[in-house]
């Protein structure tokens, strides 16, 4: 309500791009009104040893809703991202039906409303169907973005040739979301996946080429069009080479999974539950994600790709088993652990889980906690140690590849527009996310 009482959060650290520093942070209205000195009167809220970032944005989930409710929904998986500390999802549109028009944005919208804890975006859908309407439909308030599925994806949800990619990037301006992996190589690749074959098989019937083939095609397309391009879920050391080279025209994500999780031992610990695309891979590729991609600034978002299926549909047999695990709950509790052991500072993890997604998809008021910002602030407590378990996953698919994971760092407080979503592992209230705004003007 507009006139409500300043809001004061005392004793706290807060995390900013050229790093850390005690002061208090006042809010009003939802917004941050003043840091430091000016934050002096109100009603306080006293977080005296905890460490304010700005709220996280996973940038990359997918939530099943319509289609495959049983698995995941809006509430539940809004629920599940609030108690690990996120603020806002950008949702995917490979739902039944896919997210692919006006009406079945609308339709998310208006599921979301009411019943999502987070604020949230979705993402338009790239088909052959539907090319000549994407400038349009990426204009529809709460629209992330288009994402392309150059690889195998639900129903119609894929673009794998040169052609019909350079008609979608010269269909609108905002920065696409791009799943690279190259269909072709996928193909060929498919007898590997017989039946009887072990999921251990995966990273070799997904294999580094398919992604390397796929964003080295990209990038080019994505130069020549004049459009920028989010490139996912980064698994190879061969892409970050590439990627490098494109800064002009593409950023990249990559997500926990990939930087934590290894193979073979994953598959041999996990079996399917290990499974994704593109898939976990080996030492190797993991040391150049963390040496090129997070320290050396390659990587620009870390996103969970949180896609969550049931333990029975895991247990099938692979590969009938689906690719995907549930992410967006465990997304910060593990990278803060990853800060913990000194492997990337809490000023980087700020700018790839917050700072960088809001600006590159052009979100308003979030990314950053600094006056005139929304007050989206994931509140942390450095030396807390827990232990990561199934039964605090949120999600109906109720488990976690980090089941039994010891983690230092955990989310304290959800603090949304000024309003606490979550507080000690309990939700509060009512859910309260609104959709995302973003700006309109084009730059990607």
């Amino acid at each position: 309500m507009p006139g409500a009482p300043e809001t004061v959060l005392t004793g706290g650290t807060i995390v900013t791009p050229d790093g850390l520093h005690r002061a208090d942070v006042a809010i009003r209205d939802g917004v941050i009104t003043a840091i430091g000195r000016e934050a002096r009167r109100g009603q306080q809220l006293d977080i005296t040893g905890l460490t304010v970032l700005p709220g996280v944005i996973d940038s990359q989930v997918h939530f099943r809703e319509p289609g495959f409710e049983h698995k995941e929904n809006l509430e539940s998986g809004t629920r599940a991202a609030v108690l690990g500390g996120v603020c806002s999802v950008f949702e995917m549109p490979n739902t039944l039906p896919p997210t692919t028009s006006a009406e079945a944005f609308d339709d998310k919208l208006r599921r979301a409303r009411g019943r999502a804890w987070a604020d949230h975006a979705f993402f338009v859908g790239a088909s052959h169907d539907n090319i000549d309407d994407l400038a349009e439909l990426e204009r529809l308030p709460g629209c992330s973005g288009v994402k392309i599925f150059m690889g195998s994806s639900t129903g119609t949800l894929l673009v794998p040739d040169d052609p019909s990619l350079a008609r979608v990037l010269a269909s609108g301006t905002r920065r696409c979301a791009i799943h690279a992996e190259d269909q072709d190589r996928l193909n060929e690749l498919k007898a590997l996946a017989s039946d009887g074959a072990s999921v251990e098989m995966h990273p070799q019937v997904r294999d580094p080429a398919a992604a390397l083939m796929a964003t080295r095609r990209i990038l080019d397309l994505a130069r020549a069009a004049g459009r920028p391009v989010h490139v996912l879920h980064i698994s190879t050391a061969d892409e970050l080479p590439l990627l490098a080279a494109a800064k002009d025209i593409a950023t990249a994500e990559t997500t926990p999974n990939h930087l934590t999780l290894t193979a073979p031992q994953c598959y041999v610990e996990l079996g399917t539950r290990a499974q994704m695309n593109p898939p976990v891979r080996d030492k190797s590729h993991q040391d150049a994600l963390w040496e090129h991609g997070i320290r050396g600034g390659v990587i620009d978002v870390i996103g969970s790709d949180h896609a969550p299926h049931t333990l029975e549909e895991k247990a099938l047999p692979y590969p009938k088993s689906p690719a995907g695990m549930p992410g967006t709950q465990t997304l910060l509790p593990v990278m803060l652990d990853h800060v913990h052991r000194g492997r990337l500072t809490l000023e980087r993890l700020a700018d790839l889980a917050s700072a960088t997604p809001a600006r590159i998809y052009g979100a308003r008021g979030k990314g950053a906690v600094a006056v005139g910002y929304d007050a989206d602030l994931t509140i942390v407590d450095l030396n807390a140690e827990r232990t990561i378990r199934n039964d605090w996953i949120a999600s109906p698919a109720g488990w976690t590849p980090f089941d039994g994971k010891i983690v230092r760092g955990w989310p304290i407080m959800t603090m949304i527009r000024g309003r606490l979503a979550m507080r000690e592992d309990e939700v509060l209230g009512t859910p309260m996310g609104q959709p995302v705004t973003f700006a309109t003007d084009g730059d990607g």
